[in-house]
């Protein structure tokens, strides 16, 4: 029997025999659960509206109409709870005698008939209250009996699983390896003996036949290199991608048909020609070595297949030990250039897409923001605490909804080309004080002081001020929610030669060094930190900056804060 059948029979029957042991389980229980409950709610009551009676009627003859009161009272309750057999009529028999008690003021006669009739009734329930006791034991006894019986057979399964599983997956594996090493060190005669009928008897054969292979290639002649050479050349030539082989001196050995069909060449005009000679008059050829060689240019755009394509260049370096010697010499590279249209297709159909839906969500996201101004107002109407603060729940979460799409929206625009910016002689301490003035009541919610490190007379920049303080905006949100409450953030300006330079320096708890070069990645977010954003806030900041000419930089430490800074041009 084939190892994933025998797998799949006895995991699946122990995964089967779990859910029965559930089912069965939850079944008793609620069983179990629900006579239990029949007996509190049926009988108990009962019991203690018959005790309640039993004490009222000590105060009936006395002629205290509470007593009277409190035993009508249990008695139309009782009326209400009659739950075993005979229990209606002991009530009515009670009903009748209570009757007749208050038409002859405390007859004898008619208390004793409502005392039998009481007795009668705490009788019955007390012998329902057994019944079911016996009933609810009897239950958890059955339940007992089959948790036990599945109990011990998805045991049982568990245990020879653990016991034979390892030992049959194990030893195959072991065998089989020591036969890699042995074919490693150039035994090729070795083989692996598997006699079982499943997947390693067919791994063993596979094996067998890949060493024959290996003993006859290493037996074989000059026809056989010459025939794997040939080999090698068509596997090359079938792959989808543009492959170009050069060597040292840049003349190229080999080239696919791929290659060939976007060159607008045939192969007898490539192949052992020097590339830069055959650049002067192909233009693509030309894009390919324009920058070094062990560059990647990305993304190349080409017309292949009848449509404009976009490729990836990916240079793969060629290095050999020759025989005898341990440092590697270099015999050439290959250029290889990846087709990548289907997916920047998929990129710009995902940018379309964010970008309508950010786009649509923003107007009724902004709709329920008036809406909530409106219900605010005193003219709307009074509205109680417990209101108020739904109204503020909504609020923040509308307000984080039009965060959100207006981030997607900012990136789909960056993505697309389609941003706007309005780059002007600005200065920097407008940029600076705008940003503290947006973030000055979060701050202050949480007790964190911001410090202002200008330097004076900082010269004019050239930036977009909106754009440049949204940036700065963000670098201050992100230090207030990672530092402790009632630290310090330090926003600290400073000219550098042709420069100024802004940074945003935190106490909090650092970036670790794994992440410094992720966290301008497009949605990413640092691990264990909140996960209320999109990850887009410093993605965004990023292509800002870089948009105006200008850099942006991390230095963070783990446990010693964050020092995020801009660097942007003067005029």
């Amino acid at each position: 029997m084939r190892i994933k059948t025998k797998l799949n029979l006895s995991v699946g029957l122990l995964f089967a025999l779990i859910i029965l042991l559930s089912v069965v389980s939850v079944y008793y229980i609620n069983s179990i659960k629900q006579d239990t409950q029949n007996i509190l709610k049926a009988n108990y009551d009962s019991l203690e509206y018959s005790r309640n009676m039993l004490m009222a009627m000590e105060g009936i003859g006395e002629n205290n109409t509470d007593a009277i009161v409190i035993f009508g009272k249990n008695l139309d309750l009782q009326l209400l709870n009659i739950t075993e057999k005979n229990e209606a009529n002991m009530t009515n028999k009670l009903k009748t005698a209570f009757q007749s008690l208050k038409e002859e003021n405390g007859s004898a006669e008619a208390k004793a008939e409502m005392n039998d009739a009481i007795l009668q009734i705490m009788k019955l329930n007390t012998d329902a209250i057994k019944l079911k006791s016996d009933i609810a034991q009897k239950t958890a006894e059955t339940a007992n009996f089959y948790i036990m019986i599945l109990g011990t057979l998805c045991f049982l399964i568990a245990f020879n699983l653990l016991v034979n599983l390892p030992n049959n997956i194990a030893n195959p594996i072991k065998e089989l390896t020591t036969s890699i090493q042995e074919i490693a060190n150039k035994n090729y005669s070795e083989r692996v003996h598997f006699l079982q009928h499943n997947e390693f008897g067919d791994l063993a054969r596979s094996f067998n036949v890949m060493a024959e292979k290996l003993e006859e290639y290493n037996n074989s002649n000059l026809y056989s290199l010459s025939f794997e050479k040939k080999r090698l050349e068509t596997l090359i030539n079938k792959m989808h991608d543009p492959i170009i082989g050069l060597d040292t001196s840049n003349t190229i050995l080999f080239v696919n048909d791929e290659a060939l069909a976007i060159f607008g060449l045939k192969q007898g005009e490539v192949v052992g020609k020097n590339v830069g000679s055959l650049a002067v008059n192909n233009d693509l050829i030309r894009m390919l070595i324009t920058s070094e060689i062990n560059e990647k240019v990305l993304p190349i755009k080409i017309f292949a297949d009848d449509r404009e394509s976009y490729f990836e260049k990916e240079v793969v370096d060629i290095t050999i030990t020759p025989t005898g010697e341990e440092k590697e010499i270099a015999i050439g590279n290959v250029i290889i250039l990846r087709n990548v249209t289907f997916f920047k297709e998929l990129d710009f159909a995902k940018t379309n897409f964010i970008a309508t839906v950010s786009h649509e969500l923003k107007t009724p996201i902004s709709s329920i923001k008036f809406s909530l101004q409106l219900l605010e107002k005193e003219v709307t109407g009074a509205i109680n605490k417990e209101q108020k603060q739904l109204l503020d729940s909504i609020k923040e979460d509308s307000e984080r909804l039009l965060k959100l799409t207006g981030e997607l929206l900012d990136i789909s625009q960056l993505e697309t080309g389609k941003i706007n910016l309005k780059i002007e002689k600005t200065s920097p301490y407008s940029i600076v004080h705008y940003a503290v003035e947006a973030v000055k009541m979060q701050a202050e919610n949480k007790q964190i002081e911001i410090v202002l490190d200008e330097e004076e007379n900082l010269p004019f920049i050239n930036a977009d001020s909106e754009k440049t303080s949204w940036v700065l905006i963000n670098f201050l949100t992100n230090a207030i929610t990672y530092s402790t409450t009632e630290s310090k953030i330090i926003v600290q300006v400073r000219k550098s030669v042709d420069q100024v330079i802004f940074k945003v320096i935190d106490t909090g708890k650092g970036i670790d060094s794994r992440y410094k070069n992720r966290v301008f990645d497009k949605y990413f977010q640092i691990p264990g930190s909140s996960k209320s954003g999109t990850g887009l806030g410093l993605a965004i900041s990023k292509e800002f900056i870089e948009a105006q000419q200008g850099k942006i930089t991390v230095d963070s430490e783990l446990g010693f804060g964050s020092t995020f800074s801009i660097v942007m041009n003067l005029l």
